[in-house]
C-alpha cells in the first residue's frame, strides 16, 4: 500500500512520532512549522519547569537527546536535575531534532481531513494539494485549545487578544510591552507565576489572582526530594512514578477519575527556582472565585469573592488569563464535520484505545488530546517516550 501516513504537527510529539514511523520504514508525510507553539506562544526569557532528562524528545536512534544537542551546538551540557533549560535552547534542540530525523518536513498547513468511502483519509493542504493517507496522526499540541474561564469572557466578547481587555498567556511572547503598566495575571500554575515574574522584571506592576483551591506555592528543590521514593521526571513519589512509566491501565479508570487526575496531578505549582524571583516582586490575591470581569474606560476590573466572603474590586490596565488549555474536538476544525461527529469523546477529548487510536480506525491522537486516556504525562515532552513507540507499532501493525 503506497499511501503515506500523515502526521499533523511538528512539535515534540509530532516529530517524535514521525521519527519512530520513519525508523519502521513506514511512508510518512509530516506537516507543520517546527516548534511553532514554543517559539511564538511562550514568553521570551522563559525557563522550562521540566528537568533536562524530562525534556528529551524520544526517538529510536541514539544520539538525539537534549544533552547530545548541547554537545553538538557547543553549549553547556544540561544534564542534572539542578540544571535549568532556557526555552530558546529547547526550541533550537527541537529544530535540530527535526533537521536530523524528519528532514522531509513540509511547512504547509493541513486545511481539512475527511474520511474516504473506500478507506483512508482525504487531506487538503493550504498549498492547494489534495492527497490520500492510509492513517492520520493528530499532534497539533496546544494549538486552538487555550481556555478562558466564563467569568473572564464577558470582558472580551470577541475573544481574548493582546489588544483586548483580557488576553490568554499564550498570546504574549514579548512581555516588555507591559513596562510601567498595572497587570493582573489570573492563575496559580507555572505559566501564571513565570508570566508574572517576567512581566515584573520588564517593569510592570503585577498582581497574581489565584482562584478557588489554587494558592501560590512552589515545588521543593531537587536536593530536598525524598530519597526513599522512586524517581520520576516530575519528582520523587510513587504516584508520579506510576503515571510516568506505567500509564497503560489509565484508560480503564472511570471517566470522572481520569479527568480529575489530568487536572490535579502536577497541578498548579511553581518551579523551585522561581520562588526567589517571585517573592517581593509580585503581589498575590488568593480568592474564592472571580465573580465577573468588565472593561472600564481605563482598563479592566475584576470583581472577586474572598475566602472570608467579602466582595472586592481589583483593577488593572490589562488582565492575562494564565488558565491553561482544554481539549475540545470541536475546536479542531481541520477535521471534517462528519469525522468529528463520528469520534467518541469524553468531555471534549477523544476516547483512545490501545496504540492511541481513536474510535475512527486509522485516526490517532497524541500529546495533550491523549491525556484524558493515558494520563497527565501526556501533557509533557517526556510523554513522547511512552506514546511514540506504541503509536508507531500499533499503526504499522494495523495499516502496514
Amino acid at each position: 500500500m503506497n499511501q503515506p501516513v500523515a502526521v499533523i504537527g511538528a512539535g515534540p510529539f509530532g516529530l517524535s512520532t514521525a521519527a519512530h514511523l520513519r525508523a519502521r520504514a513506514v511512508p510518512v508525510r509530516v506537516f507543520g512549522d517546527p516548534m511553532v507553539s514554543w517559539r511564538d506562544h511562550m514568553p521570551a526569557g522563559m525557563l522550562l519547569k521540566s528537568t533536562p532528562a524530562a525534556s528529551d524528545i524520544d526517538c529510536p536512534q541514539r544520539g538525539h537527546t537534549l544533552a547530545d544537542y548541547c554537545t553538538e551546538a557547543g553549549i553547556r551540557r544540561l544534564v542534572t536535575d539542578e540544571d535549568i533549560v532556557p526555552v530558546e535552547t529547547f526550541i533550537a534542540y527541537g529544530e535540530w531534532f527535526q533537521q536530523q530525523l524528519v528532514p522531509e518536513l513540509e511547512r504547509v498547513r493541513v486545511v481539512s481531513v475527511d474520511r474516504r468511502t473506500g478507506g483512508g483519509f482525504e487531506l487538503k493542504l493550504d498549498s492547494g494539494e489534495q492527497f490520500t493517507a492510509r492513517a492520520v496522526v493528530v499532534a497539533t499540541g496546544l494549538s486552538g485549545l487555550s481556555h478562558l474561564p466564563r467569568e473572564l469572557a464577558a470582558a472580551a466578547p470577541d475573544g481574548p487578544a493582546a489588544t483586548a481587555p483580557v488576553s490568554h498567556s499564550s498570546q504574549h511572547h514579548d512581555l516588555t510591552r507591559f513596562a510601567g503598566r498595572e497587570l493582573i495575571v489570573v492563575g496559580a500554575g507555572q505559566s501564571a507565576l513565570e508570566t508574572a515574574v517576567l512581566a515584573a522584571e520588564a517593569g510592570a506592576r503585577v498582581r497574581v489572582v489565584a482562584r478557588g483551591r489554587g494558592r501560590v506555592a512552589f515545588g521543593a528543590p531537587p536536593w530536598d526530594q525524598p530519597r526513599l521514593r522512586p524517581r520520576s521526571p516530575f519528582g520523587r513519589a510513587w504516584s508520579l512514578w506510576a503515571l510516568s512509566y506505567y500509564p497503560h491501565p489509565y484508560r480503564y479508570l472511570p471517566a470522572g477519575i481520569r479527568h480529575h487526575l489530568v487536572r490535579r496531578v502536577l497541578g498548579p505549582l511553581g518551579a523551585w527556582w522561581l520562588r526567589e524571583r517571585f517573592a517581593g516582586k509580585v503581589r498575590v490575591s488568593e480568592v474564592a472565585r472571580i465573580v465577573r470581569a468588565e472593561a472600564t474606560g481605563e482598563g479592566t476590573a475584576l470583581t472577586v469573592r474572598t475566602h472570608a466572603g467579602r466582595t472586592e474590586r481589583l483593577t488593572a490596565d490589562h488582565v492575562i488569563a494564565a488558565t491553561g488549555y482544554r481539549v475540545n474536538i470541536a475546536a479542531m476544525d481541520f477535521l471534517g464535520h462528519e469525522l468529528r461527529t463520528a469520534l467518541a469523546v469524553s468531555r471534549g477529548a477523544p476516547r483512545l484505545g490501545a496504540g492511541y487510536v481513536s474510535s475512527v480506525p486509522g485516526l490517532y491522537f497524541t500529546g495533550l488530546p491523549a491525556a484524558a486516556s493515558y494520563g497527565p504525562v501526556m501533557r509533557f515532552v517526556c510523554g513522547t517516550e511512552f506514546a511514540s513507540p506504541r503509536l508507531a507499532r500499533h499503526l504499522q501493525a494495523a495499516h502496514g
